[in-house]
């Protein structure tokens, strides 16, 4: 009896994923210059539109031979788009919004075409509402600006976050590789971690001196990612995959652990990077609350989407990182007094003790990962 070969992740897809991250890290640069609610807000609206466009190439390679010329080339011309939506960020709300939208859609016609050329004729999927409805309205809001194109922008985050449940009943009839998808979701959580590093490190490399308070929160940061690093891959990414491969309807469980969950994650490295950078370029000093709220709140976020996506994993509430979470939340008024260092330092020591914890629930009980693991 054969054994079905399982799908595995190509060269050119981890180099897209590169590509991608560049761009979901440029969403920081909005956030360094407004730490405010508003700030935080544009930041998420121009953060949707650029997951959507790596979400939507994902699930193209693993229902499609990834290693076909044709694809790798689309996959190639949408990394392009990819860098022009980078390359705009910074600026997105202001000169370059145009340059962003016209991006975006060129990503998104290079997929269409891709997928339903050959058919002649458009079926309801994430890919056609964002050609018909969201990127017209990023095109409309690049040509305005000021309120306009935030409120533009805003309804096409909305059209694109709604696009998978609109067209649920299109996206079961895929058929996804349990073990490649799960395996993409992950690494793109990987690379985002470790751009997370790159983003606070490049500028402490730069500086004309370097004391032994950077270095030593520039110690505390990496300690942070590696920490966050352990609560996802030693339980939850073997989870994630377990939950796919067992799932009833494997369109549900892609849509609400890795679309839905994994923004919310990426979203969470996103503002603890904006926090570890400001955090490690003035390591005496108190964080601003925005910045301080974007530290704790982010790793907050992090830690509280792995009991959303357990329960959708297994119907069953991941109390320990939930705690954790809520620990976080708590000590947020604490380290807004705290020097820097001593606020990266003590949310390290939080993320540290949950891993502890968990280590030890799952060698006493025996556990093993992806069924009743604590992730």
């Amino acid at each position: 009896m054969e054994t079905e070969t399982e799908k595995k992740v190509t060269w050119s897809e981890l180099f897209f994923d590169l590509v991608l991250v560049f761009a979901v890290t440029q969403v920081s640069a909005l956030l360094h210059h407004d730490h405010g609610w508003a700030g935080t807000g544009r930041a998420l609206i121009v953060f949707v539109p650029v997951y959507w466009v790596w979400v939507g190439n994902t699930i193209h390679a693993n229902t499609h031979d990834a290693d076909r010329p044709l694809n790798r080339i689309a996959l190639f011309a949408a990394g392009l788009c990819g860098l022009l939506m980078a390359l705009a960020l910074p600026e997105a709300f202001g000169d370059r919004g145009l340059l962003f939208a016209c991006a975006y859609f060129c990503a998104r016609l290079v997929l269409a075409a891709l997928a339903h050329g050959r058919r002649g004729h458009l079926r309801p999927t994430p890919v056609t509402l964002s050609v018909l409805v969201s990127g017209p309205l990023l095109l409309a809001g690049g040509i305005l600006d000021g309120r306009a194109r935030i409120w533009l922008w805003a309804l096409a985050a909305a059209v694109e976050l709604a696009s998978p449940r609109l067209t649920r009943r299109n996206m079961m009839r895929l058929n996804f590789d349990s073990g490649h998808l799960a395996e993409r979701f992950g690494l793109f959580v990987m690379i985002a971690l470790g751009e997370s590093i790159v983003a606070v490190g490049a500028p402490v490399a730069t500086s004309p001196q370097l004391g032994a308070g950077s270095l030593a929160a520039v110690a505390a940061a990496f300690t942070l990612v590696c920490s966050l690093w352990w609560v996802y891959f030693h339980l939850a990414a073997s989870a994630v995959r377990h939950g796919l491969e067992t799932a009833a309807v494997r369109a549900d469980v892609a849509r609400q652990v890795l679309s839905y969950g994994h923004l919310s994650l990426i979203a969470s490295v996103i503002g603890v990077a904006v926090g570890m950078a400001e955090a490690v370029a003035h390591p005496g000093a108190r964080l601003p609350l925005g910045v301080t709220a974007l530290l704790y709140g982010g790793c907050a976020l992090f830690l509280a989407t792995f009991g959303y996506t357990r329960w959708h994993l297994f119907r069953s509430w991941s109390v320990t990182r939930l705690a954790a979470a809520a620990v976080t939340l708590a000590l947020l008024p604490l380290a807004a007094l705290l020097p820097s260092l001593g606020a990266l330092v003590l949310l390290t020591a939080v993320v540290t003790a949950l891993n502890l914890a968990e280590l030890g629930l799952v060698r006493t009980r025996g556990e093993l990962p992806g069924t009743a693991a604590p992730v």
